[in-house]
């Protein structure tokens, strides 16, 4: 939401209205950063009882791309935010046209779609994996004769945690990968980038440009699934640069208002940019305990058009994800658990690979907190 030149960005208050869009676990954190602060929510989901609706003022129950809900939404609210990228375009663009989505539809047409993102990026100049589009078996043979083995392919919309997405590892997987293209077309092809280890920049940006970014995390994932994240990230002081130049890069070329999160694969000394996130990210949670500022309640600032607040790393962290399976073997032990930070996100139903909370450790010392959490996945996954 770009304003005229010379207007005034007017500050939206405690006490005003922030609607959300989408109720799951970043939407309830976000309301309870919002809320803290002294704001109304209201959120737009189709769940019942979602894990928003439950810490909300107000809840429509309705699909994402019902416009009457979503008309209904913007006029209650005093400003609107969304917590997934796979929002509504035609949805986004209408509170856009209300003044009421800082963040705009533009960052939301670009990572709901990789083509879009990929190409962004190649336009700022930032390192990506070599890739290629596909849609069809000629242009598949031609991307898989252009790239080196491995090489994945990916839908260019939806997926996630793995979703969507096949690696080819030789020549023998060729009618395999073109089954894949014809049956999700159209998709991108990538090179596949072996890397020493996976980071993330999570930052936060103003409508009039300051920009604030977290420590850089480091992540592991499991089944495609982020399931650790430990900060700070084990990188050189020459990636660390890299890292938070290419991603101020990239919020600045595509204006980004509020929390924004870039995921990185760390080769020796080269970064390559994977993915972007409009929205507060999960390898962000540890900002909650670990730092001056969480990245929820700064989200909030920057929507509201309120001044950022210096980010500074209290401790050193690691957070693992709950998922499913993890819940009742987490409940047995918490009676002597100790004391870590426990996030659960108030899901009905506890299924398999299901995100249903986070688990944060804290510690001065990184070998006594790797200690923490090592006795904690011994437990868990008991």
């Amino acid at each position: 939401m770009t304003l005229p030149k010379n207007k005034e960005i007017c500050s939206i208050l405690p006490g005003k209205t922030i609607g959300i869009i989408g109720g799951g676990q970043l939407g309830r954190m976000m309301a309870l950063s919002a809320k803290y602060m002294g704001y109304n929510i209201a959120v737009l989901d189709p769940t019942p009882n979602c894990p928003t609706a439950q810490v909300a003022d107000h809840h429509i129950v309705t699909s994402y791309d019902d416009m009457a809900g979503i008309k209904e939404l913007t006029e209650m609210s005093d400003v609107v935010t969304y917590e997934f990228e796979n929002v509504d375009l035609q949805a986004a663009t209408y509170i856009e046209q209300q003044r009421k989505l800082p963040q705009g539809a533009y960052a939301l047409k670009i990572t709901q779609d990789r083509e879009q993102e990929k190409t962004l990026l190649d336009q700022l100049n930032v390192p990506v994996a070599p890739f290629h589009i596909v849609t069809d078996e000629k242009s598949t043979e031609h991307a898989l004769n252009e790239l080196d083995y491995p090489v994945v392919i990916k839908t260019t919309r939806g997926g996630y945690d793995g979703k969507g997405q096949l690696k080819i590892d030789s020549v023998a997987q060729r009618d395999e990968a073109i089954t894949f293209v014809q049956e999700n077309s159209p998709c991108i092809a990538e090179q596949w980038i072996t890397f020493d280890r996976e980071v993330s920049v999570v930052l936060t940006r103003t409508l009039a440009g300051e920009i604030e970014c977290f420590p850089i995390a480091e992540n592991e994932h499991r089944d495609h699934i982020l399931y650790k994240t430990t900060v700070p990230a084990n990188i050189s002081e020459t990636v660390e640069k890299q890292a938070l130049d290419i991603a101020k890069k990239i919020a600045h070329g595509m204006e980004v208002v509020g929390t924004f999160a870039i995921e990185m694969f760390v080769a020796g000394e080269n970064i390559y940019v994977n993915e972007m996130a409009p929205r507060p990210h999960n390898s962000g949670h540890y900002t909650i305990e670990a730092c001056s500022i969480d990245q929820f309640a700064q989200h909030v600032r920057a929507i509201c058009h309120l001044p950022l607040a210096p980010i500074k790393l209290l401790q050193n962290a690691q957070m693992i994800n709950v998922l499913g399976e993890h819940l009742e073997p987490l409940l047995t032990i918490m009676p002597t658990l100790g004391a870590p930070y426990v996030h659960l996100y108030g899901k009905a139903e506890a299924k398999e690979k299901r995100k249903m909370g986070h688990v944060t450790f804290v510690h001065e010392q990184k070998k006594d907190l790797r200690q923490l959490t090592t006795d904690f996945e011994e437990r868990i996954n008991q």
